[in-house]
């Protein structure tokens, strides 16, 4: 918690920009001082500063991960007054979900995340900037597991703010995008596609993916959407999917797949934070497997990508 309110607070930014006496960053943070001060002494224990003799503090390599322009892109993660680092106190009702197979969040904020981020648009707008960041990671990766010659129209279903479908149409300039998300979210993509240069292949289609689709699509990307969902949920997506793919088209799930060789600590806090927050789970790929084959899918492929994500194509079975 002394890391989340640190990150919270831009402690390392405003360090990283020259000030360094706590009381001087209480000032600027408007916080109170000397509990500013106890926070950061511990912090120093902790490996994320180092307290000088005169009193003042340094970030340490590790602290420096934290602050908001660092390429990790930490930062986001753990502040408390954004999605992510707010769902992640959902943990407190832990013992709760375990009980009862039941997320937690709702009983720990009163509603369920998804309702709590369309209710509160500061939410709404901090998911969406952490996904797109991390979507846009994968963007490319993704466009080069995927052979794109045989596709014209890409639906990107749930594409969030438009990063990942702006990057892989401007590798294929003979694509044409659609993406698929709520109305203010719809609304942001498309001003990302004019400010990338590529409205004029891609454009937006505002609603939710249990309804129907844009239809006879070559390709419906699911990128990092299934594992936010229980299995009933996730199959009523994949039968959007499979409802509106061209007979010779591909459904693309995107996800980190667990196997052998990913149950270490990363992918087992996500599952960790889709069965608290979200109700949803990782998956292993015979398991996406089974979901396909409910809703008139098969697996044709599926590849790792340098990430650690999975890539998993699949087709109509019949």
């Amino acid at each position: 918690m002394a890391i989340r309110v640190a990150a919270t607070l831009k402690i390392p930014d405003l360090i990283a920009q020259g000030e360094c006496h706590p009381d001087r960053l209480a000032s600027d943070s408007g916080v109170d001082p000397g509990s500013l001060l106890r926070l950061m002494r511990h912090l120093a224990t902790a490996g994320i500063l180092t307290e000088r003799p005169s009193g003042g503090f340094e970030l340490t390599d590790r602290g420096e991960t934290l602050r908001s322009d660092h390429p990790a892109g930490l930062r986001p993660w753990p502040d408390t007054t954004g999605a992510l680092g707010r769902s992640d106190l959902a943990f407190f009702g832990l013992l709760e979900t375990v009980r009862t197979g039941q997320p937690a969040y709702e009983g720990v904020f009163g509603r369920p995340f998804w309702d709590d981020l369309s209710e509160t648009p500061e939410l709404g707008d901090s998911f969406d900037t952490l996904m797109a960041s991390e979507r846009g990671r994968a963007a490319d990766e993704i466009a080069e597991a995927l052979a794109w010659t045989s596709v014209s129209t890409v639906v990107d279903v749930g594409g969030g703010t438009g990063s990942q479908l702006a990057r892989i149409v401007k590798g294929n300039p003979h694509l044409r995008g659609v993406l698929v998300d709520l109305p203010a979210t719809a609304a942001a993509a498309g001003r990302h596609f004019v400010e990338e240069d590529v409205a004029s292949q891609c454009s937006t289609a505002a609603g939710s993916f249990f309804e129907p689709l844009p239809p006879d699509a070559d390709l419906y990307l699911l990128s990092f959407i299934l594992h936010d969902w229980s299995d009933t949920a996730a199959a009523r997506i994949l039968r959007r999917c499979a409802d509106a793919v061209a007979r010779n088209g591909r459904v693309v799930i995107v996800e980190h797949v667990l196997d052998d060789s990913q149950t270490g600590r990363r992918i087992t806090g996500m599952d960790m934070r889709m069965m608290t927050t979200f109700g949803g789970r990782e998956r292993a790929l015979s398991e996406y497997a089974a979901l396909a084959e409910t809703t008139g899918l098969k697996v044709v492929q599926a590849q790792r990508i340098p990430s650690g994500a999975s890539v998993i194509e699949c087709a109509p079975a019949t």
